[in-house]
């Protein structure tokens, strides 16, 4: 994209495209790093097994050298015994091998925690070229490689080269103990110049690291074009999502409308607002706004409000404090509570009226709606 747009990669990396990398395998990583802890916990593992392993192997390795001449050609029973022994070797190197292994496991867990990716085992065709091979041997990268190989060469090699020649005199005298000594100080002296070997890496992973988690990210960098087609495709396509809204307001107002005809009253403004409210007692707490609407939608409510035979009610005041202060479904607010109060009891009594009939109720002309809650008089 960089390339195609000739755009710097000057942005960090988004968290949708650190994820999705994390999803394709492409990951922190630090090989220096995992090579220390293994080297590390497999030189303490064998400083401190070294005795115990060292004595369990003579004795398997004794036994082995023992038979008799009436079992050398029993193959059943040579077999048998090397069974056994294998069985011996294996279940006394089973404990170091086990710190080996979590050891391998645990480096990885250090810089990105736990991961799987299937993406990351699919074949690449494009690092079979040899073209790109050489381009990546001659690119930075390649060229920072081989410095951190020299190095690491150069100072593992110079720290092997003195422990080897400072123990050289342990290392002739082990000719002169006796097997089971020698072989338990062999161990220990090989455990601890492992250990110190591998203590020594702990300067060239003080070098890697930074340097893997600064090339990780400035890997994953990106354009200001990247982070906007980004944000779209993540905030969706602006005239998709309007048109998603257009037709999830045609679905409200769709159910608005079938609400009408259960209304007990429509109270409008009288032309530019119309709110239908509802109230069943004992099953709402108040009466609730079951439709709202104004200039165009406030026509149409109130033309299937006259359908259903659902009482009109002109109470601007009123009306537009509904409209402005409640939402559909909404129970009326407490401080109109005394006004919708009126509006009821003149509907129930016009329901009376058309019922058994009588005097025709008077319609309610002035009505306690607070100032605060009207917007023209907040206006004014």
């Amino acid at each position: 994209m960089a390339e195609e747009t000739g755009q710097e990669k000057t942005e960090a990396p988004s968290p949708q495209r650190l994820e999705k990398a994390r999803e394709d395998g492409q990951v922190l990583q630090s090989r220096e790093l995992g090579t220390f802890v293994v080297l590390l916990v497999g030189g303490a593992g064998l400083w401190m097994m070294a005795s115990g392993l060292g004595q369990t192997l003579q004795h398997i390795v004794r036994d082995g050298l023992q038979f008799s001449p009436g079992t050398a050609r029993d193959s059943a029973h040579v077999m048998a015994q090397l069974s056994t022994q294998f069985f011996d070797a294996a279940l006394a190197l089973t404990p170091f091998l086990g710190l080996m292994v979590i050891a391998t496991l645990a480096s990885p867990l250090m810089l990105r925690g736990w991961m799987f990716s299937t993406k990351a085992l699919m074949p690449k065709f494009s690092r079979m070229n040899p073209l790109s091979g050489i381009k990546r041997i001659f690119s930075s990268q390649g060229l920072i490689e081989l410095i951190k190989a020299l190095g690491k060469v150069g100072l593992l090699g110079g720290v092997a080269a003195w422990l080897i020649w400072s123990n050289l005199e342990g290392v002739f005298s082990l000719s002169l103990e006796s097997t089971p000594a020698a072989i338990q100080h062999m161990g220990d002296l090989i455990g601890k110049v492992f250990l110190i070997i591998s203590a020594t890496m702990v300067f060239i992973v003080a070098i890697d690291l930074p340097y893997q988690i600064w090339s990780h990210y400035h890997k994953l960098k990106m354009t200001k074009e990247e982070l906007r087609q980004e944000a779209k495709e993540s905030e969706g396509d602006p005239h998709l999502k309007a048109r998603i809204r257009a037709q999830q307001r045609e679905v409200s107002r769709r159910r608005m409308m079938s609400e009408i005809p259960t209304a007990d009253v429509v109270v409008t403004n009288p032309t530019h607002y119309a709110v239908a409210l509802k109230y069943s007692e004992g099953k709402m707490r108040a009466p609730r706004v079951v439709a709202k609407g104004a200039d165009a939608v406030a026509a149409r409510i109130r033309e299937m409000a006259a359908e259903h035979h659902v009482p009109l009610l002109e109470a601007p005041p009123l009306a537009r404090a509904l409209f402005r202060h409640t939402e559909l479904g909404d129970e009326i607010p407490a401080t109109l509570y005394a006004a919708v109060a009126e509006v009821l009891a003149y509907v129930f009594q016009l329901r009376h009226f058309r019922q058994v009939g009588g005097a025709y109720p008077d319609a309610p002309t002035t009505l306690p709606v607070p100032p605060e809650l009207d917007p023209q008089q907040v206006g004014a």
